[in-house]
C-alpha cells in the first residue's frame, strides 16, 4: 500500500512464457498487494508459470482479444477491491521498478491516471523500437493532441495506472476489444476530464518482446485516426459510439473463472 491505498497490478497475458518470471521478479513486491494475470487462452505454459509464482491468475477459455483481456483484468482487480491499479505487460518491454513512482503520483489525489512515456527521455530508439514504429507513433501522437487539444508525449504506451473511480466510470465495455482500446480509454479520460500525468519509462525490444505485426500495426493507427476524429466531433456535440452518455460500464457481476 501507498498511502493507505490498495494497489493491484494486472498483467494482460498471451504467450509470455519466456519473459513472465523476469518480469515479476523486477516487481517491489514491498508496494504491490495482489498481482493479477489473465491469460488470454494462451498457446503456451503461461498459466502454469503464473501459478507456480503465485500469481492469482485467470484464464480465457477462448481469446477475447487484447482489449477484451483487460476488461477481465480490471474487473478482477476491482473485485480485489483495488484502489490503484497498474497495468503492466508480462513480456518485459517496460521496466516494472517504475511501478512505485506510477502508483504514488496517483495514491496522494494529483492524477487519476499515470501513463509510462516511451518518448519522454529519448529512449525508444535506443531500447530498440523499430524506427517506422517510432515516426508512426510521433504522427499519430501529434494528430491526438492536435484533435484533442492536449499534450501528452505518447498515447500508445501498454505501461498505465488508474484510480478506481476511473475504472468505475469509465464505459470500458462499450470499447473495442483489439489493441485500439488503449487509446479509446485515453480518449474517454481526456473527455470525462481526468487528470492524466506522465512518467519518462526506458523500453526494451528483444525477440521474446510481444509486438504486433505491421498490418495489424496500420489497422491500429487508422484506429487511432478514427478515434481522434470521433473525440473532437463528441467535444462538439455529436455524441456517438464511446463517447455516448448512456455507455456501459463494466460489468462487475459477471463470474470469473480463476485457475487452480
Amino acid at each position: 500500500m501507498i498511502n493507505d491505498k490498495k494497489v493491484v497490478v494486472i498483467m494482460p497475458a498471451y504467450n509470455a512464457e519466456k519473459t513472465l518470471k523476469q518480469t515479476y521478479d523486477d516487481i517491489y513486491k514491498d508496494f504491490v498487494d495482489e498481482i493479477i494475470l489473465v491469460d488470454d487462452n494462451s498457446q503456451d505454459n503461461t498459466k502454469n508459470i503464473s501459478k507456480n509464482l503465485n500469481i492469482t491468475t485467470i484464464v480465457h477459455k477462448e481469446n477475447k482479444g487484447y482489449g477484451g483481456n483487460q476488461k477481465s483484468c480490471y474487473k478482477a482487480a476491482l473485485k480485489a477491491n483495488a484502489d490503484i491499479v497498474v497495468m503492466l505487460h508480462p513480456d518485459y518491454q517496460y521496466t516494472p521498478k517504475l511501478i512505485p513512482a506510477i502508483v504514488s503520483m496517483m495514491a496522494f489525489g494529483e492524477y487519476d491516471a499515470v501513463l509510462a512515456s516511451r518518448m519522454l527521455g529519448n529512449s525508444a530508439l535506443k531500447g530498440g523500437m523499430p524506427l517506422y514504429k517510432f515516426m508512426a507513433n510521433r504522427f499519430l501522437t501529434i494528430f491526438e493532441n492536435i484533435f484533442t487539444g492536449e499534450k501528452l508525449s505518447e498515447y500508445h504506451t501498454g505501461f498505465r495506472g488508474f484510480t478506481k473511480e476511473v475504472l468505475k466510470s469509465l464505459p470500458l465495455e462499450e470499447c473495442n476489444n483489439d489493441f485500439i482500446f488503449d487509446n479509446e480509454m485515453i480518449a474517454l479520460l481526456f473527455y470525462k476530464g481526468y487528470k492524466i500525468g506522465e512518467i519518462s519509462c526506458p523500453t526494451k525490444y528483444f525477440k521474446e518482446a510481444s509486438s504486433i505485426n505491421f498490418l495489424r500495426s496500420c489497422k491500429y493507427g487508422f484506429g487511432v485516426l478514427a478515434v481522434s476524429i470521433k473525440y473532437r466531433l463528441a467535444k462538439l456535440g455529436l455524441k456517438t459510439g464511446i463517447f455516448k452518455p448512456d455507455g456501459k460500464k463494466l460489468d462487475f457481476s459477471s463470474e470469473i473463472e480463476y485457475f487452480k
